[in-house]
């Protein structure tokens, strides 16, 4: 059955964990979706995974749009929710909503993420009166990191996790469908769940939120310049490949490969010709 932003909410009222991973081409998306997951998030994750930055503010509305179209090819069922990247909504309202717009149009988008709490509210809002769903990103959001000094755990502090669960509820009276949570105690993650009638899909919160997602190369253990410690390998298809590859390399310096199973025959006659 083809998830929806309606499918979601009700997956919250039925109790039913959402499964969401991360892909950011055809072949991989066509496989994430396959396996049953409920959503594909084409996150400005990329930025890391796939061109090799520190960190996502280099990724601009074109990578956004190029990944969410070639996703897009590889999905039948699961949800398509592609992210705004940095400063793609940050300058004004009216930017926010066109440049949603355009990962819809361009780049086949079914929904978008943004970061950020109450100072995005507005936004959110004019972006779900577009017609355009939305799903917010609360805790740690990797726009800011440069504010944050880091990649560090958010909501450790009274006011900062009652302010958590605030946003969540600014974020669902703005019409978001869903609340990514980053980097947040288990406990404080568990209180905002409760708090909101949207599903709140973790990352490194906890198993008490509505739903996971991960980023499919840490999934896969294809990431390896660092893992962080809410990500569990569970296929360590990185060292396959490298395997896969040292044997390929191997093989044609020795010539084992090709053999003639791999190769394309002419009549014998036309080569005496030549």
């Amino acid at each position: 059955m083809k998830q929806t932003t309606t499918t979601f909410k009700e997956a919250k009222i039925k109790k039913e964990k959402l499964v969401v991973i991360t892909a950011y081409d055809y072949s991989m998306a066509k496989l994430a979706d396959a396996c049953g997951v409920d959503a594909i998030l084409v996150g400005d994750s990329l930025g890391m995974v796939c061109l090799g930055y520190k960190d996502t503010l280099r990724v601009t509305m074109a990578d956004m749009i190029h990944h969410s179209k070639a996703a897009y090819n590889g999905i039948n069922n699961a949800l398509l929710i592609t992210d705004m990247p940095f400063m793609s909504y940050c300058v004004s309202i009216e930017e926010s909503v066109r440049n949603a717009g355009r990962l819809v149009q361009e780049g086949y988008a079914e929904a978008v993420k943004l970061e950020g709490g109450a100072d995005v509210v507005p936004h959110v809002a004019a972006i779900v009166k577009a017609q355009i769903p939305v799903m917010g990103h609360l805790g740690l959001t990797p726009q800011s990191v440069n504010i944050f000094g880091g990649f560090k755990v958010q909501g450790r502090q009274l006011e900062a996790a009652r302010k958590l669960i605030d946003d969540a509820k600014r974020l669902e009276d703005a019409g978001a469908f869903s609340i990514t949570l980053e980097c947040v105690p288990s406990d404080l993650a568990q209180k905002i769940t409760e708090a909101v009638s949207i599903p709140i899909i973790g990352i490194g919160a906890g198993p008490h939120c509505d739903g996971q997602v991960l980023v499919y190369h840490d999934v896969l253990g294809m990431f390896s310049d660092f893992r962080p410690k809410f990500v569990k390998v569970f296929a360590d298809t990185g060292e396959s490949i490298m395997t896969g590859i040292s044997r390929y390399v191997e093989e044609v310096r020795k010539g084992d490969f090709p053999t003639k199973e791999h190769t394309f025959k002419i009549d014998a006659n036309i080569i005496e010709k030549l």
